[in-house]
This record gives structure tokens, C-alpha cells and sequence, in this order.
């Protein structure tokens, strides 16, 4: 691309609208300014000019964005049928083990969920569509990494904000490295805890007609009932069913 190809006021905006998240929901212009990295003054316009067009609400003092937002969003999942072809299948996984199950794509340094069934809630977020979570620490996000090479996964760790949820996380890149490893050898990740204490999961790729890595989907468990090393043995065979069924259906 020819550096007079970018536009600088478009990316800055959706600077500012990446800066929202889970945890700030409302920002001040000092906020979204030292979030995005941008100066107070074009954080204030972009803040400003998605107000104006209904992207977000202003009360004077905090931004919120708005519903209209959504569109955004809306436009990806409309024009790609991976969401509305993996749902009904992790409808039917997550009947048959009675768990909750997921699908997620990587996109930087996260993975974006894309599709969810959910029976009970086990983690202290609420996980939708479009929730988004830190790769390294993540069974899907470890499944997405070892599709990579080794430099690739490797650049993505070096980007990545390696910081421990708990006291389980692994943070060193040289063993985070060794588990894409082993997850590129077993073809599947198992999660103890890492994300959240109580929390297990096991995640398998989902592969095109052509062999192509185009997403993955998980199975999460309470670890005081199911524990890690009991995963493999419980939800390992209906994940590779649910794998081998979408096969041929994604081309």
C-alpha cells in the first residue's frame, strides 16, 4: 500500500473506538486519549465526531458508545458464514456434554469469539460473540497460535501483553512456545486455570475442505468437577466428531 493510500483521521477513530472494551464502558477524552495513544485534542474530536453521527453518547464530561456501534460488527458477521455454520453444531456439541462450547478466529494478539452455546455460566465474564480474550492464556487462542510457524506464533507473543490472570498462567514466552509446540503435535490445548481460577478447557482447529486452520472451538468445564487432566478422556472425542462434521462444510 502507498503511504498516501492511509488515511490517518480514519485509523485514529477507530483508535479511539478500540478503546472501549469490557472494563470501560465510559470514557472521559483524558481517558480515551492516554488508552488510544493519541493526544487529548484528536481523541476530543474523534470522541466528538462519533457522538455526531450516533456512534456514541456524551454527557458532558463521559463518552459511551451506542448501540449503532453494532453495525460495524454486524457488516463482518453478515458477509462470512463461518458464525452461522459453526452455531448449530455447537448447539448440538454442547447438548451432547451437557458443557458450554465456543468458537472463536485469531485477530492480533486475541482471539474474537465468533459463535457460542452456553448451558451455565463458569466464568466471571459474560462471553458473546464478539468478546475477546488474551491468545497466550487462552486453549482456542494456543490451538489459533500453533497454525502459525514458530516465528509467526513467536511475533505474536512478542506483541502480546503476557500478563498472569492467576497464579497458573504461563507468561514465559520460551515455555508458551513449547505449549504451541505441543499443541501443534497433540492437535489439540488443554487450559488449567489460567484464565480464571475454576476454569478448564480443551480446544481443537477447524479446518476448511483444504486443510486450512479458519477458526477454533473449545468445550469450558469447573475444574472442581471436571478437572484438566480429565478433558481429553471426556470432551476430546465429541470436539474431533464436531471437527470432522464442519470439514467439508467450510470451503
Amino acid at each position: 500500500m502507498r503511504e498516501t493510500d492511509f488515511m490517518g483521521g480514519f485509523a485514529k477513530g477507530l483508535k479511539i473506538i478500540e478503546a472501549f472494551d469490557e472494563g470501560t464502558q465510559r470514557l472521559s477524552i483524558a481517558e480515551a486519549s492516554k488508552i488510544s495513544g493519541l493526544d487529548r485534542a484528536t481523541a476530543r474530536r474523534c470522541l466528538l465526531t462519533l457522538a455526531q453521527l450516533g456512534y456514541a453518547d456524551y454527557d458532558g464530561k463521559f463518552f459511551s458508545l451506542t448501540p449503532k456501534i453494532l453495525r460495524l460488527g454486524h457488516a463482518w458477521l453478515s458477509v462470512t458464514p463461518l458464525p452461522a455454520i459453526l452455531q448449530p453444531h455447537l448447539d448440538q456439541l454442547s447438548e451432547r456434554v451437557g458443557q458450554s462450547a465456543s468458537a472463536s478466529v485469531l485477530d492480533g494478539t486475541e482471539i474474537v469469539y465468533i459463535a457460542r452455546a452456553s448451558q451455565r455460566r463458569i466464568m466471571s465474564i459474560n462471553l458473546t460473540p464478539g468478546s475477546r480474550l488474551p491468545c497466550f492464556s487462552a486453549s482456542m487462542g494456543r490451538v489459533l497460535l500453533a497454525a502459525l510457524s514458530d516465528q509467526e506464533a513467536r511475533e505474536v507473543l512478542d506483541r502480546s501483553s503476557l500478563v498472569a490472570n492467576t497464579a497458573m498462567t504461563k507468561t514465559d514466552p520460551d515455555v508458551l512456545m513449547a505449549e504451541i509446540a505441543a499443541v501443534r503435535a497433540n492437535g489439540y490445548a488443554i487450559i488449567d486455570q489460567e484464565l480464571e481460577i475454576g476454569l478448564c478447557s480443551i480446544a481443537v482447529p477447524v479446518y476448511d475442505d483444504r486443510g486450512k486452520v479458519v477458526a477454533a472451538i473449545n468445550i469450558g468445564a469447573p475444574a472442581a468437577i471436571i478437572p484438566a487432566v480429565e478433558m481429553a478422556e471426556r470432551f476430546l472425542p465429541a470436539l474431533l466428531a464436531t471437527q470432522t462434521s464442519l470439514r467439508p462444510l467450510l470451503r
